[in-house]
């Protein structure tokens, strides 16, 4: 018998909310309207009815799952940018960050909304958001992370996304986003 007294409250969230809206469809000062941005988890990639009823319809799926395919997301419409990776701390987001965070600011521009998962909706999809929120929301760390926190209490990068991210920030910061390697 599972007893659920004993998990912390974020970790139930997890496992009982399978996305949260990070940022809500809105429209900005050049009457355009910008599309919302949700992080979750496998199980929210997988309920095509929940991602409808929030406007999603693109997905960037962080996660190396190969019993996990994304091909129904894709006949029953969805456009998926897969991002192949795992959850070990050795694992370099680097290499993937500047394109994954101009495809989801061009998907938002657009005003479609975008869904970031990974399995749980902890690590890995929450260090591609917060990097989005980095390089588009000019959001240091640590505010973003605070921000995604205040929407998804269960966020978690492991130590090997957060060193990337604060890469990340410096390389924004300097400039140093368009093509350059950092």
């Amino acid at each position: 018998m599972i007893r659920f007294d004993n998990i912390p409250p974020e970790v139930m969230q997890a496992m009982c909310t399978p996305m949260h809206q990070i940022l809500p469809p809105s429209s900005n000062s050049h009457h355009s309207r910008l599309g919302g941005l949700y992080l979750g988890s496998l199980a929210a990639a997988q309920d095509a009815p929940l991602l409808r009823s929030q406007g999603v319809s693109h997905i960037v799926s962080v996660l190396d799952a190969p019993w996990a395919p994304t091909f129904h997301l894709e006949r029953e419409g969805f456009s998926v940018y897969k991002i192949e990776v795992g959850d070990e701390t050795s694992v370099d987001l680097r290499p993937y960050l500047e394109a994954v965070c101009a495809n989801i600011e061009g998907v938002r521009r657009t005003g479609r909304s975008v869904l970031v998962h990974c399995q749980q909706g902890v690590s890995r999809s929450a260090a591609i958001t917060i990097a989005y929120l980095i390089a588009y929301q000019s959001m240091s760390y640590d505010s973003a992370l605070a921000f995604v926190r205040r929407r998804r209490a269960c966020v978690r990068p492991n130590s090997g996304f957060v060193r990337a991210l604060q890469e990340w920030e410096t390389a924004v910061r300097s400039g140093g986003m368009a093509g350059q390697s950092f």
